[in-house]
């Protein structure tokens, strides 16, 4: 046979067998793929996601389906899903997992269950394997599940640390101000609100707090001026009631 015979018949060979099939998308690119969805098209995300555990998807595809019920704000579905793919990344001895456990923390936070909270966000921290921003905010949402409890002391380790790892969060600022005042520290409290505003002085909450701290300290011009910047800020909402019934209470000017 010569060359030229040969290479005719791999060329039919292939016309016959059709074009290449495009390669199968990696783990990574279908995760983003579902991700997209999840907090652009919840109901979209779901779907994928769903369809994906089905084939294999293991806990990327259920950390997923998570953020979907999350953006939807279906508190309880979406931590459930977080444990789940926390469980399925350990087995899989995946880092990941703890991410997944402070995922599932932070949805049980905002459905109310602060037992469970706790539970996922011990797991999560327990772990070792968080880092930075991560960890602050696990951190963070321990904070408030041991104010919950009453374990103030607690409370203010943790948000201690979460301080030092993340310090750009005014969250951390206004949650510690708040701490100090409830503990009689204002000192600590004045520190901290400072930085809150100095953070995010066009969050109403922050105002507010900024508002009691400096009335509590007796600084009653700055506090009418953080509970009237709350009505600007805020107008009609919880916040801005609780401001307004604050300036009632404060010396005329």
């Amino acid at each position: 046979m010569t060359l030229l015979l040969a290479a005719l018949i791999v060329a039919q060979i292939t016309t016959a067998a059709g074009p290449p099939r495009p390669a199968a998308p990696t783990p990574e690119a279908r995760y983003d793929a579902c991700v997209d969805a999840a907090t652009g098209n919840p109901e979209e995300g779901e779907r994928i996601a769903g369809q994906w555990r089905l084939v294999g998807g293991g806990f990327l595809a259920r950390q997923c389906l998570g953020m979907s019920y999350a953006s939807r704000q279906r508190w309880s579905a979406a931590a459930e899903a977080f444990e789940q793919a926390a469980k399925e990344a350990e087995v899989a001895k995946d880092p990941r997992a703890a991410n997944y456990w402070a995922q599932a923390g932070n949805a049980r936070l905002a459905d109310n269950d602060t037992m469970a909270a706790g539970r996922a966000l011990d797991a999560a921290l327990a772990t070792g394997t968080l880092t930075g921003l991560a960890r602050g905010e696990a951190q963070l949402d321990r904070a408030r599940v041991r104010v919950a409890a009453g374990d103030m002391a607690g409370a203010r380790a943790d948000l201690d640390r979460a301080l030092k790892d993340a310090p750009a969060d005014p969250l951390a600022w206004l949650l510690s101000a708040t701490l100090a005042r409830r503990t009689n520290d204002l000192p600590r409290a004045r520190t901290d609100i400072a930085e809150a505003v100095r953070r995010s002085g066009d969050d109403p909450s922050v105002q507010l707090e900024a508002g009691n701290i400096a009335g509590l300290s007796g600084d009653t011009k700055a506090a009418r001026a953080a509970f009237e910047a709350v009505a600007r800020l805020a107008p009609g909402s919880p916040q801005a009631k609780a401001a307004d019934a604050a300036l009632d209470t404060l010396p005329s000017a």
